[in-house]
């Protein structure tokens, strides 16, 4: 339910998702945010028609370099000396925590401007070590904990719920036929920023012709490497102002939600059902959804677990992460943006509602439900 002190998501922008290693793996997760942060705030003041000061930056990040990217890209978007910064690690919900954090303070009661979203360059990631001896990642759970690989817990999950390799090439080919689409139409355009030559995601193609072909990850799997989705370089940012400015997209609820560490892909099922529970919504009133596609095998087990069809035209319309690519800290905040563009931008009418969520590594979920105004 709608309340008086709803933050309103007022400008949505991102850069183009570039594959680990690719077009934009020269740049520092600076270089990424703040051309994003700039020209977000460019869209907010020209849709309001005066200048805009920022309390603060909040920017989702997982792999590094630390030291602070919230502020080390605010100053490097111009902001000023007085303009602080923060950075959030919830992991692939990084970037929508980011936004959330940032529409609490507003809905406490600090109705200044804040800019949120995520970031990450996946290619300029230091290399971690302990004793000397070098790690891909910090471990998600305590001893005693399962703690798979997000690779094999897909397979894990695939194998659980008993998903086949044909459904996950099925769901991985629309997700990449719909983001042709999507570029063809031009339905990306105004969210992008340009960067370093690249104007649109560089995983998109026409990888549905390969899906049959590719082997197995694993002896005896269905997981291959076209129903995983591609590490990126990104980032994305959102201008959230207090309730009353217009138009854009209300935040109505939000949820984060546990599940087991073993399989981390469910969690995204659990917080759209507890953050519709908050706003006194059913799935049914949602008009756009944009959930994270980490992988096909995951993403249709939480398909499976909420009771959406998984070719439900409201699902990823443009295509999702498995097209698109998933730099992990950014990819929470890019689904909002992707909400912004297939509703505020859109011209759909106030009352129309989209969701966004994701699941997370260690055994987590994280949803919001937004709403336009107008």
């Amino acid at each position: 339910m709608s309340s008086a002190s709803d933050p309103v998501i007022i400008a949505a922008r991102r850069t183009p998702i570039g594959t680990r290693g690719r077009a934009l793996a020269h740049l520092r997760v600076e270089e990424l945010a703040a051309p994003v942060i700039q020209a977000a705030l460019e869209d907010a003041e020209a849709a309001h028609g005066s200048p805009i000061t920022v309390a603060d930056v909040i920017l989702g990040n997982c792999m590094g370099p630390g030291g602070n990217p919230g502020r080390i890209s605010a100053l490097a978007a111009g902001l000023g000396h007085g303009v602080p910064g923060a950075t959030v690690d919830r992991q692939c919900g990084s970037g929508l925590a980011a936004v959330l954090d940032a529409a609490a303070a507003i809905r406490a009661g600090d109705r200044r401007i804040r800019v949120a979203g995520g970031v990450e360059s996946a290619s300029t990631a230091p290399v971690r070590s302990v004793d000397g001896i070098a790690y891909g990642r910090a471990p998600f759970t305590p001893a005693g904990f399962e703690d798979p690989e997000m690779t094999r817990a897909a397979e894990d999950l695939a194998e659980h719920d008993g998903i086949p390799r044909a459904r996950q090439d099925a769901h991985a080919a629309r997700s990449h036929s719909r983001a042709r689409a999507a570029v063809s139409a031009g339905r990306f355009d105004a969210e992008l920023v340009p960067l370093s030559g690249l104007h649109y995601d560089d995983a998109i193609g026409g990888a549905e012709r390969l899906l049959p072909r590719l082997p197995a990850l694993f002896p005896g799997g269905t997981l291959t490497a076209g129903t995983a989705t591609r590490i990126g370089d990104g980032a994305a940012a959102l201008v959230l102002g207090p309730a009353g400015c217009a138009p854009g997209l209300a935040i109505r609820a939000s949820a984060v939600f546990g599940c087991d560490p073993a399989l981390p892909g469910i969690g995204a099922a659990g917080a759209i059902q507890d953050a519709l529970h908050s706003a006194g919504w059913k799935l049914a009133d949602v008009h756009a959804l944009e959930i994270v596609e980490a992988f096909a095998a995951q993403s249709l087990a939480v398909l499976d677990r909420i009771g959406i069809a998984e070719d439900d035209p409201r699902l990823c319309a443009d295509g999702g992460a498995l097209a698109l690519g998933h730099p992990w800290g950014a990819s929470g905040a890019i689904a909002v943006v992707r909400l912004f563009s297939r509703l505020v931008r859109a011209g759909a009418p106030a009352g129309t509602r989209g969701v966004a969520a994701a699941s997370i590594g260690g055994g987590m979920g994280i949803a919001a439900v937004l709403e336009v105004v107008r």
